[in-house]
């Protein structure tokens, strides 16, 4: 009973991280054609609101239905029952006391936020944003009776179609706003009106699951309502699990409320500094990719981890935790380098100019920086110390907002884009070494090759500039031509860069194993062997 449980969770895990990767491409990729299509102002005023609308979707699929789970799972362990009275009752009240406490400041306070941000026109745009708690309750409580039993797949699901329902309704509206010559601001009330859509797109999904499957049996009799318990879980774990999803989402926070006044200090006009933080988001989807490649196999590769099981079983899950710190270090690495070589190219693609490239290559260093964040952090949640990664976040929030306020005056948007560096630095700092304290035994960095890694970026390197020699006009070329110049480019690049990580040695035949299509990669190590050997 206890395995197939056991395998269920891991089925499950695996879909809802499939899930995952599906929806955070679908969120990078939307935002390059909004952006071709209502311009860098545009762009600007969608990502002055996306932070808010950000940090609702993550509590509704991370961190209220983690707590609820959490509330379910014990509930199941101490042999109680659940029911309409003292569980559905008191979950949903708190929900609706927590959302709607956030509801109303952002409605009572869209005036002081618009203000702080620089822009005054995005008054209603903040105002319609709140609603978007008022759908919370539902989708994070639909959501966590299913994770409670370890039903993975309506999240999942929930998960896909919320998302596509919200890029189909802020793509179509950036068409009507661009054919119809209406106010661009029009646009941040329609991404407002996207996520409430979508929200509701994914309660009906949930509600069918709920319907069919009845995940929830009912009992009839009363129970002493544990409030105390109900409100600490909900608010403390909901609220913290949220934080360490979203590292991203609180980094480009800091940059929503000090960016504008930050270069108006530096000498920009209001509109050049609207223009210049459309400009500077260009990063954002390309970074969130990086992130997604550099992190999610290395997620992957991390079971349930926890204190009971690592002292179980200490040297095997010691060395899941190694493997996938070092294929995320490893991935981001080549993602990050190979990203800044082509960036020109990839900007006049994806944006049809090179604006910003030298700010925004600084800006790609926070791939590395990020994936390595987000992988330390999963492991040390799994050991339990979750409030102290959440602290740790937002440390790199303050620091963040602050290097801001020092550098962006002076440096413009090389300031901001050294200002995000900086502040990844440090969370990754704060997390590694809290990491290190927590397992001794983990020796990451000694794990790296760092030969065989400088020898495979180095490969990839000369071989990106050979193309260029080759190829000196590229960015004449026109913009199908580049994108297949572009395409090629980051594929080759990719699979030399892979290829000669594994002919140097930069993985042992046990790493590999735990690998997708490990034969095959293993065949190719066993080659560097053999040829070694002769």
């Amino acid at each position: 009973m206890v395995e197939n449980e056991s395998n269920k969770l891991v089925k499950g895990v695996l879909l809802l991280t499939i899930a995952g990767f599906v929806s955070k491409v679908l969120s990078a990729g939307y935002r390059i054609p909004l952006q071709n299509l209502t311009g860098d102002v545009g762009f600007y005023i969608y990502q002055q609101v996306y932070p808010i609308l950000g940090i609702a979707m993550m509590l509704s699929l991370y961190g209220f239905p983690s707590a609820i789970s959490r509330i379910i799972v014990e509930l199941k362990a101490k042999g109680k029952a659940i029911s309409f009275s003292s569980f559905f009752v008191p979950i949903f009240t708190i929900l609706i006391i927590i959302n709607g406490a956030l509801f109303l400041f952002f409605m009572l306070h869209a005036s002081t936020i618009a203000n702080r941000v620089g822009d005054m026109h995005l008054v209603n745009t903040y105002r319609y944003a709140a609603f978007v708690f008022l759908i919370i309750p539902f989708l994070a409580l639909l959501r966590g009776i299913f994770q409670g039993n370890y039903v993975m797949k309506p999240t999942a699901y929930s998960q896909v179609g919320e998302q596509l329902v919200r890029v189909f309704i802020i793509i179509a509206a950036a068409i009507v706003v661009t054919a119809r010559d209406k106010s661009l601001y029009d646009l941040g009330n329609a991404a407002t009106f996207a996520s409430i859509a979508g929200g509701i797109a994914a309660i009906i999904v949930l509600s069918i699951f709920f319907i069919k499957d009845k995940p929830i049996l009912l009992a009839n009799q009363k129970e002493v309502i544990p409030w105390k318990d109900y409100i600490l879980t909900i608010a403390t774990l909901g609220i913290v699990a949220t934080l360490n999803h979203m590292t991203l989402l609180i980094i480009q926070l800091a940059d929503t409320f000090t960016f504008m006044q930050g270069l108006m200090e530096h000498g920009f006009s209001k509109v050049q500094s609207m223009e210049a933080k459309g400009v500077f988001d260009r990063g954002q989807p390309l970074i969130q990719l990086g992130i997604v490649l550099g992190s999610s196999l290395a997620l992957a590769l991390i079971p349930s981890i926890s204190k009971q099981k690592l002292e179980e079983d200490w040297e095997t899950f010691n060395q899941y935790i190694s493997n996938a710190l070092t294929f995320s270090f490893y991935i981001a690495i080549g993602a990050t380098v190979g990203l800044i070589a082509i960036f020109e190219e990839t900007n006049i693609l994806l944006y049809e100019d090179s604006k910003g490239t030298m700010d925004l290559r600084i800006l790609v260093l926070s791939i590395i920086l990020c994936s390595l964040a987000i992988t330390a952090s999963s492991v040390l949640q799994g050991l339990g110390y979750i409030k102290r990664t959440a602290g740790f976040i937002i440390v790199a929030f303050f620091i963040k907002w602050i290097l801001n306020e020092l550098l962006i005056p002076m440096w413009g948007m090389t300031g901001a884009a050294i200002a995000t560096v900086l502040s990844l630095l440090g969370l990754v700092t704060f997390v590694m070494l809290e990491l290190k304290r927590k397992l001794p035994s983990l020796h990451f960095f000694q794990q790296i090759n760092w030969l065989a890694l400088l020898k495979a970026t180095v490969i990839m390197l000369f071989y990106i500039g050979l193309l260029h020699v080759l190829l000196p006009d590229i960015v004449r070329l026109s913009r199908m031509e580049l994108l297949g110049y572009v395409l090629f480019t980051a594929s080759s690049g990719a699979i030399i860069y892979l290829f000669s990580l594994l002919r140097s040695g930069a993985f042992t035949e046990k790493e590999l194993e735990v690998l997708p299509y490990s034969s095959f990669l293993i065949r190719i190590h066993k080659g560097r062997k053999l040829n070694g050997k002769n």
